[in-house]
């Protein structure tokens, strides 16, 4: 009689009115939701998007939507996963008091993204109090400033929708411009300042899009960056981007309100000596690599002296950056030595090439947070309507900074988990499963012990504790 060998136990499946709960880890967001107090403060921004007598209140919409899409829901109507475990979530709102909540947004857009606006500047202001050493606004100086990332990607959509853009593969795009905070590989993954969501039509490279969006993300600093008169302390924030904000017109405006900045700009066809004392690496020095080590097949220089800048602000320096090309790359002009050439503009007060030049190549983490915030829901834009997905593409930034929220206020510095991005807390730890029991007039969350991450939940929950305690008792000013 031949036995067949399974590759995993083969068990017997059945249904069960037990209190399991498929996605305990979320209890963390839950808690980190209440420490800040996220309820009254919606309350204080929203209440004209519900009725008076309302049962569901803003603040439980808005977070039940941000927990759904922490989680990986893509559909308003995936926070059904929240409404299965009552005991864990609480009553969470059905599918037509949500639907008709985004269809009071669509009227009064404007009043929505202000109170959202004005909502994540609080919290961000009050969790970045929480850090203590690690804050942000507190390390920004002159010398080593807050760094802020601007980048206009493409967003594909499954439809037409309202100011969507049709392509040449038959889909359809929006073009959201985004600003980003990077305060530092050692302190987290960085967060989202601003997202506004753009018609497909719309090019990266618009000056009058890239000073909207930077607005947008000033306006979200907390007060440290500003100061006793209200003005803005520019030379505590850097602004980088790719080429597309080189634009003059951006420039000027930057340098305007004292901001420093660090941009790719595309080299224009310079005269054939130029190109030869290119080709001269004697002249040169090495690059530094993303840990600091000093490369061995790539250089950089300081060009201003030789490359003369027109009708740009003063101060600004080009910089070039020589590397051999990729694999199946094509050189162009410049890169007649078998190097590609590269450059960009900084007027920052900082004089080393190399640092500078490894700098502004940390620009790369941005595309990583951009890969996040479309994990988080940015990808996928549910609504027909413009004003609607705009206020989607708001909560997926919200979605997104709870994470980096609780890497820096609730994790202790260099811990493994504050690096980690959305998808690894999907599955290391949000979805993680667990069990409510009652006993002694009280309920209880049960965590498997063996569970990989069961400690780090632990630890995230006693952290959570502490500050609420210490923002209950004013110990920490926001």
């Amino acid at each position: 009689m031949n036995h067949s060998t399974h590759v995993f136990p083969s068990l017997p499946s059945q249904l069960t009115g037990q209190n399991l709960v498929s996605h305990a880890g979320l209890s963390v967001l839950t808690g980190f939701l209440n420490a800040l107090d996220f309820r009254q403060l919606c309350e204080d921004r929203f209440s004209q998007f519900v009725p008076a007598t309302a049962t569901h209140r803003p603040g439980k919409i808005l977070g039940a939507l941000a927990l759904s899409m922490a989680a990986g829901g893509e559909q308003a109507t995936d926070i059904d996963q929240l409404r299965a475990a009552p005991d864990l979530f609480g009553t969470v709102a059905s599918d037509a008091t949500v639907s008709r909540f985004m269809s009071r947004i669509k009227k009064q857009p404007d009043a929505f993204a202000y109170g959202f606006a004005t909502m994540t500047r609080t919290l961000r202001s009050k969790v970045w109090a929480a850090a203590g050493p690690r804050d942000p606004a507190k390390l920004a100086t002159a010398i080593n400033p807050l760094v802020i990332d601007i980048d206009a990607p493409l967003v594909h959509v499954h439809s037409d929708k309202e100011h969507s853009a049709g392509t040449y593969k038959g889909g359809y795009v929006f073009s959201p411009m985004i600003a980003m905070a990077d305060y530092g590989k050692a302190n987290g993954t960085g967060e989202v300042l601003a997202v506004q969501l753009r018609p497909g039509k719309r090019g990266a490279n618009s000056a009058k899009s890239h000073i909207d969006i930077l607005d947008q993300a000033l306006a979200q600093l907390p007060d440290d960056f500003y100061d006793e008169h209200g003005n803005l302390c520019g030379e505590k924030v850097l602004v980088r981007t790719d080429s597309a904000g080189s634009s003059r017109e951006f420039l000027h405006h930057l340098d305007s309100l004292g901001l420093q900045f660090s941009t790719s700009y595309s080299l224009p066809v310079v005269k054939e000596r130029f190109i030869r004392w290119i080709d001269e690496k004697k002249y040169w020095e090495p690059a530094l690599s993303a840990d600091g080590g000093q490369r061995d097949d790539a250089w950089v220089i300081d060009a201003s002296k030789v490359m003369e800048l027109k009708d740009y602000p003063p101060g600004t320096r080009i910089y070039l950056r020589a590397e051999p090309l990729h694999p199946g790359a094509k050189a162009n002009l410049f890169d007649t030595d078998g190097n590609r050439v590269t450059a960009f503009l900084t007027n920052a007060p900082r004089f080393n090439v190399a640092f500078l030049d490894a700098r502004h190549r940390a620009r790369g983490r941005c595309e990583n947070r951009i890969k996040t915030l479309k994990s988080a829901g940015l990808g996928m834009l549910p609504y027909w309507s413009f004003a609607a997905n705009q206020a989607w593409a708001g909560l997926a930034m919200f979605a997104v900074n709870l994470m980096s929220w609780l890497q820096l206020a609730a994790l202790p510095g260099g811990h493994e988990a504050s690096v980690w991005d959305v998808k690894r807390w999907r599955y290391r730890l949000f979805s993680m499963a667990g069990k409510i029991v009652s006993g002694g007039r009280q309920r209880r969350l049960l965590i498997p012990e063996r569970a990989p991450e069961a400690q780090l939940l632990c630890q995230l929950i006693e952290g959570i504790g502490a500050l609420f305690q210490r923002w209950r008792h004013g110990e920490l000013a926001a």
